[in-house]
């Protein structure tokens, strides 16, 4: 049979895996705000091999089954399912990730949760919040946006509502200590009750984490 010369594309048996590999590229250079894709592959690449690394091994080929058939293949390159889950130790994914996308870990933090998005977008719905669900909380806020840095675990709304307990922890200790404190002029101060009050304010402090 000869080939119609008119439409090349159509009898190349690639042409459909790269169209899809580029409509998920496009999307995720699209969310980074960049023309580069170059750059935008290599933050792709890196975000899909420090996920893969985390996840159990039917859980990343869960993920893996959603990928074009050109991102399936870079997300298995090099995978080693017997060393996987890796370390769940926020700083080191950090690392991993900034090094093989080229950047900061700084700017890691922020890369990392917009290709997250991107692929939330490309994937079935609640996938990847079901995946990350898995994995150790500190490493399911940063990859979803959730926290601002490796060393804050917490939400913001977390750490307000956290701080106002514990300041409302130390303004009842101050009221029990100046209740033992206060004295009537016409009665004698009682030693006794002020030592109590003393230790009973220690002793709501003490229950208070540290921290603050």
């Amino acid at each position: 049979m000869t080939e119609d010369p008119t439409m090349p594309h159509t009898r190349d048996p690639f042409a459909p895996a790269l169209h899809s590999a580029n409509v998920w590229l496009r999307h995720v250079a699209d969310a980074m705000a960049t023309d580069d894709r170059v750059f935008a592959y290599r933050a792709t690449r890196a975000w899909l091999h420090t996920v893969r690394d985390r996840l159990e091994p039917h859980a990343a080929a869960h993920l893996a089954a959603q990928l074009p058939d050109l991102l399936r293949g870079a997300f298995f390159e090099g995978w080693v399912p017997g060393r996987t889950p890796k370390s769940s130790d926020v700083n080191a994914m950090l690392a991993e990730f900034a090094g093989a996308a080229g950047v900061t870990d700084d700017e890691a933090v922020g890369l990392l949760w917009i290709v997250t998005d991107a692929f939330r977008e490309l994937c079935s719905p609640g996938l990847l919040e079901h995946l990350f669900a898995r994995l150790p909380a500190a490493l399911n806020r940063i990859l979803l946006g959730a926290s601002p840095g490796p060393n804050d675990e917490e939400t913001v709304e977390d750490r307000l509502t956290n701080l106002a307990d514990r300041l409302q922890v130390l303004s009842d200790a101050v009221s029990v200590l100046a209740r033992g404190l206060e004295f009537r002029p016409d009665i004698e101060p009682d030693s006794t009750r002020t030592a109590f009050a003393a230790q009973e304010a220690h002793r709501m402090l003490l229950a208070e984490p540290t921290g603050m």
